[in-house]
């Protein structure tokens, strides 16, 4: 079943935040800012502390001096820091020296972040960020409003962003309609299809690479190899023995790294709950740190459905979206997800409740160019005949067995050449890709932004063309929508097609 969210206090109704007056950030507000400040150099200053300050207290005046001025700093923004409530805009105040008024249109917010750490919660705070398409920093970032005045400036944005009539503010005053809620089988499920777990030991490892004396994880790793094949050689006799205690070693990490998945999918994924809130979609979730995303059902650009090989085993996919908001380095902004996983059939019903316009699943899905997996196989046969010239450089004969990859890399353009294809109708165009793991990439297209028709030399001797369709929003692991190894005329004809229909729905904005 699923775990209930902590209850969180009644918002403040609207009249609370009323138009025009200004209004400071919580009281503790300077405290976070020193926290989050302080997170940034907490590696150097580890390393000031562990390797720089022996034998001379004075080594550490530098730290010292910096940490004093962060703090001063957070005060100061504390004291300077101001926002009010427009009719049509919130207005943020800093600085006093050189004083800086931002303006943000409600109807330019594309999402609407409330953000809980565990030290938010045991104060009843939360940090509010409003992002918009332009920029790659958020429009305002209030650290922090009273958890109460922070869902009460959400709701208030919600309701005005979207401009909606009578009838839908009413809707969406109230308590937001359930579309999808993730229970704990579900959310562990997640952590086993997920390669977090993964994710998070390449990072401890790049980052002890760095802070530790040279070469020391370079030993401890060389150490470790040997202790452990010394270990599973001693278990058996003979080289079958060894190969099978390797073998269990290697499947041992395995299983604790997908462990570790698991619980960091339960610590980000707990309380998963999607809503609709009239026009908007909100997203909450976490256990120790709880996130809040709103956005409008229009700014999503583009959608993708993936499916790897373990969700097909559990029965599984996920869906994800493109905003227009821009991601910066490692920091989390705006919604991607509306469902990390579910079942199939509940994906495609999320689609159909979101896009009730378009037909999904597409009922008739166009292939490829008849000699599409041709042109897939090529890099693969390259990279088979480059592996088996340096195999046979130092292995002698023995090498050519590297050109056993050619069959099997023709047998796998071939799967991905029958699988693929691509739908449009007067709503939608789509892409699906993939064998081993697998996606479907799809637009609407009023959303689309660019369109370009690619041949390489290859192509052109093989009479192929892509086509390449661009949507605003897109994420760096996001797979690209284009539809590949076209018969060219078939590609100009596409191309021109959605080029006319593009251009028509932009005549009549």
């Amino acid at each position: 079943m699923t775990t209930p969210e902590p209850a969180a206090p009644d918002p403040v109704p609207e009249e609370s935040l009323p138009t025009g007056v200004e209004r400071r950030l919580h009281p503790l507000s300077w405290l976070f800012v020193l926290i989050a400040q302080l997170k940034q150099f907490l590696v150097p200053l580890i390393a000031l502390l562990f390797f720089g300050g022996r034998g001379n207290g004075y080594q550490m005046m530098p730290a010292m001096i910096a940490v004093a001025v962060i703090a001063l700093l957070s005060l100061w923004r504390y004291f300077t820091y101001r926002y009010r409530i427009g009719s049509d805009s919130v207005f943020v105040r800093s600085g006093l020296f050189e004083r800086s008024l931002r303006q943000v249109p409600f109807s330019r917010i594309h999402d609407v972040a409330v953000h809980q750490s565990l030290l938010h919660r045991m104060f009843e705070v939360a940090e509010v960020r409003l992002e918009s398409a332009s920029g790659n920093r958020p429009e305002a970032r209030m650290q922090v409003l009273r958890l109460d005045e922070a869902l009460a400036l959400e709701r208030l944005v919600r309701r005005r962003g979207e401009a909606a009539p009578a009838t839908d503010a009413a809707a969406d005053a109230a308590e937001g309609d359930l579309l999808l809620a993730l229970p704990t089988p579900e959310v562990v499920r997640l952590g086993l299809v997920s390669n977090r777990g993964m994710v998070v030991v390449a990072g401890a490892f790049a980052l002890a690479w760095q802070v530790l004396p040279e070469r020391t994880v370079g030993h401890a790793i060389a150490r470790l190899g040997r202790e452990a094949f010394g270990y599973a050689g001693g278990l058996g006799g003979d080289w079958i023995g060894r190969g099978v205690a390797i073998a269990a070693l290697v499947l041992l990490a395995l299983v604790l790294v997908r462990l570790l998945s698991v619980a960091l999918a339960l610590v980000q994924y707990h309380g998963f709950r999607l809503e609709q809130h009239g026009r908007r979609l909100t997203v909450g979730r976490g256990l120790l740190t709880r996130r809040r995303n709103s956005v409008p059902r229009r700014r999503i650009q583009a959608w993708t459905l993936r499916e790897g090989v373990l969700h097909r085993l559990l029965s599984r996919r996920g869906l994800g979206i493109d905003t227009a908001v821009v991601e910066q380095g490692n920091e989390e902004r705006g919604l991607s997800e509306l469902a990390p996983i579910a079942p199939p059939a509940t994906c495609d019903a999320l689609v159909r409740h979101l896009l009730p316009q378009a037909a999904w699943p597409p009922p008739d899905w166009r292939p490829l160019h008849p000699h599409a997996w041709w042109r897939l196989a090529l890099s693969g046969t390259v990279f088979a005949l480059l592996l088996t010239a340096a195999l046979v450089w130092h292995f002698g004969t023995w090498g050519l067995f590297g050109l056993l990859w050619i069959p099997w890399s023709a047998f796998v353009a071939r799967q991905h050449a029958r699988r693929a294809g691509y739908a449009l109708d007067d709503k939608l165009v789509a892409v699906r890709e993939g064998w081993w793991s697998r996606h479907w990439r799809f637009a609407e297209l009023d959303k689309l932004q660019a369109l370009q028709l690619r041949q390489s030399p290859l192509d052109r001797r093989f009479g192929m063309a892509s086509l390449w369709l661009d949507s605003a929003g897109a994420g760096a692991l996001a797979p690209p929508l284009r539809i590949r190894h076209l018969p060219e005329a078939d590609a100009r004809a596409l191309l021109a097609r959605i080029g006319n229909e593009v251009a028509k729905r932009r005549l009549h904005w």
